[in-house]
């Protein structure tokens, strides 16, 4: 990955972080503190969230679905918060656990 690459990824990190702490969430840029290659794109306090970030004109879905599934702990769900130039930040994840776990139907009991 090229310098360029990297700085727009980082800018990235901090992008989501920031857009997190407007919504009342901590967040952090995850390798600005814990510095390993291991760490979070994006340390957070929304429980069950594995967060991935992609700043990318050019983007792999089923790529980066696979990377933050890899990634992720067990229970925890993979989402992906992903922007091209002058776009805004998109939230992508798994329609199955969206459906089961995010927006389950209100039980009509």
């Amino acid at each position: 990955m090229g310098r360029k690459s990297k700085t727009k990824g980082k800018v990235g990190e901090r992008e989501v972080a920031e857009l997190l702490r407007r919504h009342g969430y901590q967040a952090r840029r995850g390798q600005q503190f814990a510095g390993g290659t291991d760490s979070p794109d994006v340390v957070h306090d929304m429980p069950g969230m594995h967060v991935e970030v992609k700043r990318a004109e050019q983007f792999n879905l089923y790529a980066a679905l696979d990377q933050a599934n890899a990634d992720k702990k067990p229970k925890e769900h993979a989402i992906i918060f992903h922007r091209k130039n002058g776009k805004p930040w998109v939230v992508v994840m798994d329609a199955e656990a969206f459906l089961r776990d995010v927006a389950p139907l209100p039980n009509n009991d």
